[in-house]
């Protein structure tokens, strides 16, 4: 069977597609994209929900990043600053749930932005979303491997005083992560989804294991000091300022949520596995981090000594204190360590995927080399080590700049949340015109490509609580963007600047350029690759 490829766009919905008999019914839902399947679908429910549980690792991420809501919003802020960040995610994800199950490709963001933008500004709109998206999970990759490298810097500090961590250090055992990410990620095969499932169950029995002996041994706090004390170490005019300036912590900890949809050509039935794995992660993920925050909250001990701790996060401060034991602390400290290492590993892949499918439809420079797929493991090796390369090299900047590197985390929350807004506010707009028909399983056509027929997937919340629940995600993206650019103090200085507003609009002036140069000329949108 041979392939053609096309980039007709306005006139694809009257082109029959010849795949429809087949009993491989993804590809035939994904022929239906305009995409030629390439990829091995070795991904079940129960590993893209590993996969999808571990990408948010909401209770482990909230913790790396616990200081944040502490200094701005304190106790009390933390607590309510979940809570909003929790129904904003919920909603945001379940608008992206809609958008996969519609589309279920691996350039996500991207694709769908093409196929619900007006025709004039399609191939515009789809390829900035395709670079912010491609931005936020750069960004992603790095800042969890830079995390995964620095807390074991501070275990180390915890059980070795006299030791003086170097920045350099922290680069070295992040390259290392970065190398074991590599490593699975090139094998292929059903290697990355069984690691995923065990993954999972390590992600929820390490819960348990922090838990319940940090409840059961530490001294509690009042139910006043958790839920009526605010902190504005910030300095900022009022409580409520800071209050949403500390709030990125507990968005941080929801962040990538999108990454099952970018492994979607590699999942069996994608078009209602991942929307049951993304909505899924949200509910296990923010149980578990309410819980483990309300926990934690209740048995910090001194809050001084856990911001101002020496090995740069405060949970092993608090596991210290809680267990009044060095070696109990490293222990609870280790089921941390552990997730945050294996969960570069799906960051890699989601990343890598994300990046090819984007090269794929010409979005990049060099695009013919990393959309190429490996005939022998079927995975995009070349995006992959494109994808490891720039993490490592972004991670040289702690080297020089720790503040710097900073920036690169709080990308993450722009990024991505810059690429779910536009996607999020096209489907309001075009939802409110009635413009999507009903979910058809028998159509024999191209549908949700640029210029062709709007249709539901499987999975879509109908009505006005459809509605309602697309208009408060724009709500809720729209103030995660704009705080996210916000310095933590209101006295800024080059060691308290927010960086990532510098990087995320010099990363779209580069773009912006590149596309006067190049890519108006070769990126017309998602490619259509037809039967012949």
């Amino acid at each position: 069977m041979s392939y053609e490829l096309k980039t007709q766009t306005a006139s694809n919905n009257e082109i029959q597609i010849s795949g429809h008999s087949t009993k491989d019914r993804d590809n035939v839902e994904l022929t239906r994209l305009g995409k030629k399947p390439v990829l091995k679908r070795n991904f079940g429910i129960l590993s893209i929900l590993g996969f999808s549980c571990t990408m948010l690792a909401t209770w482990e991420g909230l913790l790396d990043t616990f200081l944040i809501p502490l200094r701005n919003g304190g106790p009390a802020g933390a607590v309510y600053s979940f809570i909003f960040a929790w129904t904003g995610t919920a909603c945001s994800f379940t608008v992206l749930s809609e958008l996969v199950s519609m589309a279920p490709t691996s350039g996500g963001q991207y694709h769908w932005c093409a196929m619900l933008s007006p025709p004039s500004m399609m191939k515009f709109l789809s390829y900035i979303t395709g670079w912010v998206t491609t931005l936020g999970w750069m960004s992603a990759f790095t800042s969890s491997s830079f995390l995964a490298g620095t807390e074991i810097q501070g275990v180390v500090t915890l059980s070795h005083p006299n030791y003086d961590p170097k920045a350099w250090q922290g680069t070295l055992i992040m390259w290392a992560a970065v190398c074991l990410a590599l490593a699975i990620n090139i094998v292929g095969g059903k290697l990355l989804p069984r690691f995923e499932t065990l993954l999972l169950v390590i992600h929820i029995l390490g819960y348990f294991a922090i838990l319940i002996p940090m409840t059961y041994m530490a001294d509690h706090k009042s139910n006043k000091e958790v839920f009526k004390d605010f902190v504005n170490s910030g300095g900022f005019p009022t409580d409520g300022l800071s209050f949403f300036v500390g709030m990125i912590g507990c968005v941080f900890a929801f962040a990538g949520g999108d990454a099952a949809v970018h492994m979607a050509e590699e999942v069996g039935n994608a078009a209602v596995a991942i929307p049951r794995a993304i909505l899924l992660s949200v509910l296990i993920n923010g149980t578990l981090g309410f819980t483990m925050l309300i926990a934690t909250l209740f048995c910090m001990g001194d809050v001084g000594k856990a911001i101002n701790t020496p090995t740069g996060y405060p949970f092993i401060e608090i596991f210290y204190q809680a267990t009044d034991s060095i070696s109990g602390a490293l222990g609870m400290s280790s089921i941390i360590l552990i997730i945050a290492i294996c969960s570069v590993i799906g960051m890699l892949a989601a990343t890598s995927r994300q990046f090819w499918s984007f090269a794929r439809d010409r979005g990049v420079p060099g695009w013919r080399l990393w959309s190429q797929v490996s005939v022998r493991t079927c995975t995009p090796t070349y995006s992959i080590l494109l994808t490891m390369t720039i993490a490592c090299l972004l991670g040289l900047v702690n080297i020089g700049s720790k503040v710097a590197l900073n920036g690169i985390v709080s990308m993450t929350v722009s990024g991505m949340y810059l690429s779910y807004l536009i996607v999020a506010t096209l489907l309001l707009y075009r939802r409110y015109t009635g413009e999507i028909a009903r979910y058809n399983d028998s159509e024999d056509m191209l549908v949700n490509v640029p210029g062709a027929k709007l249709m539901w997937g499987p999975f879509h919340v109908p009505g006005i609580f459809g509605t309602l629940i697309n208009g408060y995600a724009v709500i809720y993206m729209i103030i995660v963007v704009f705080f996210s650019f916000w310095p933590t103090t209101m006295s800024v200085d080059k060691t308290t600047m927010n960086f990532s507003v510098v990087g995320t609009g010099g990363t779209v002036i580069l773009a912006l350029v590149y596309y006067m140069l190049r890519a108006r000329h070769v990126y017309t949108g998602p490619v259509i690759e037809l039967h012949r």
